[in-house]
């Protein structure tokens, strides 16, 4: 693959002017969204349009993506990881190589340029796993931008690593103990403090979710990944794949790598988090188990309870762990076009320790839901077949949970070096 890679900037499958993605009669996404929030949206509406048709905003954000960031990320055959499973030879794209270690900076780089360009001096922005609060932090730095994270509690306590991180990179990280602690109640807060300071705060929203225009800046930020996908496995391949496999929790790496794709004959496969089972009560299958509700300002696929309230949700990987799911896969999967699987925790744990041992790749549990999914797909297919995967993140910011988990023990203590 060329080191210079050609990216279409034109806007497929846009949004009606409302931010709507319709489906079956059904109008998705839309802005949903308190009076005073009105104004701020309609301004990041108006300065995004502006910045996308211009050139030299997309110079200095492509020159960003390769310079800084190090895209285009590879595309690897994991020929090892193909034969412990059998069936199609399976392909990775490697977003965990990203400067962060995942791909959510493909977004933080536009958005920071969008609120540079729009002269905000402070950001905030909410995180799960941190990789979003990361990749926050790191361009608010770049950029000498303040910076507000707001973190669920229980997202601090088993995402220790990348808290770190976002304090080493000069970033204030606020914790949220309202609900469950989790990423929900982070956008909620995010949300709440915005509202009061929007005058010189720009709110850099983590995913593909959220009141328009958020679903689509984050989806056009974002399509570098299938764009380039697409392109590298004609080069390697020959072809394109048969399969394309993300996982899903609001769905900003799924519909980055699946946009580009649905035009042409590739089944699309999004994976959610069953947690301890769809049955269970414990998952974050807003797609699967969920129905068309409000959530933080769009009209999508939630988990709600019977009272109408957003339901509690489960996921090991605390990127997974949202009631809810962007508007654009909503409409996807409505209209027949984004087929739906799950992964249990148990299964992407074992996904985490099979792709470690067969590669020497480890995967964030997010990922880990989508290689799991995709290792099961391609057990039954044929050995001429492609299944690709995206692999969103690194899984360093994991390692404490797993250890937990397998129950691993430091036996090293006075061995000789």
């Amino acid at each position: 693959m060329t080191t210079d890679f050609t990216y279409d900037l034109n806007i497929a499958h846009a949004p009606d002017a409302g931010g709507h993605f319709e489906a079956n009669g059904t109008l998705f996404g839309g802005r949903f969204a308190a009076e005073t929030l009105m104004q701020p949206l309609q301004e990041i509406e108006h300065a995004f349009t502006e910045a996308w048709a211009d050139p030299e905003f997309h110079a200095e954000r492509l020159d960003l993506l390769k310079n800084y960031v190090g895209r285009a990320t590879p595309l690897y055959h994991a020929k090892h990881l193909t034969a412990e499973v059998g069936g199609a030879q399976i392909y990775l794209k490697r977003e965990d190589l990203n400067h962060t270690g995942a791909h959510k900076v493909n977004n933080t780089i536009g958005q920071a340029l969008l609120a540079r360009r729009m002269g905000k001096k402070k950001v905030i922005a909410e995180t799960g796993a941190g990789q979003h609060g990361v990749a926050t932090a790191t361009v608010a730095a770049m950029f000498n931008m303040q910076c507000d994270i707001y973190m669920g509690r229980e997202d601090i306590r088993r995402q220790a690593p990348n808290v770190f991180r976002m304090k080493l990179l000069g970033a204030n990280v606020v914790p949220v103990d309202s609900g469950t602690a989790t990423l929900k109640d982070a956008v909620n807060e995010a949300l709440r403090v915005w509202v009061a300071n929007c005058e010189d705060t720009y709110y850099i929203f983590g995913t593909a979710a959220g009141p328009h225009p958020f679903p689509l800046m984050v989806r056009q930020f974002h399509t570098v990944i299938g764009q380039e996908a697409r392109a590298q496995c004609l080069e390697q391949a020959g072809k394109l794949p048969d399969v394309a496999v993300a996982c899903v929790g609001g769905g900003s790496n799924a519909i980055g790598l699946l946009h580009p794709l649905q035009d042409d004959d590739i089944r699309l496969v999004a994976v959610e988090a069953a947690g301890h089972g769809l049955e269970s009560g414990e998952h974050a299958a807003a797609l699967l188990k969920g129905k068309p509700g409000i959530i933080h300002g769009s009209l999508s696929y939630l988990l709600e309870d019977e009272e109408g309230q957003v339901q509690g949700t489960h996921s090991i990987s605390a990127g997974l762990d949202y009631p809810g799911v962007g508007p654009e896969l909503a409409a996807m999967m409505e209209a027949g076009r984004l087929e739906l699987d799950s992964a249990t925790d148990d299964d992407a744990l074992e996904a985490f320790q099979i792709l470690t041992k067969a590669e020497g790749i480890i995967p964030a549990l997010e990922s880990s839901h989508a290689l799991a999914a995709g290792m099961r797909i391609a057990a039954n297919m044929k050995s001429d077949q492609i299944v690709l995967i995206n692999l969103s993140g690194r899984g360093d910011k994991d390692l404490n949970t797993v250890m937990d988990k397998l129950g691993f023990k430091d036996d090293t203590q006075g061995a000789v070096a």
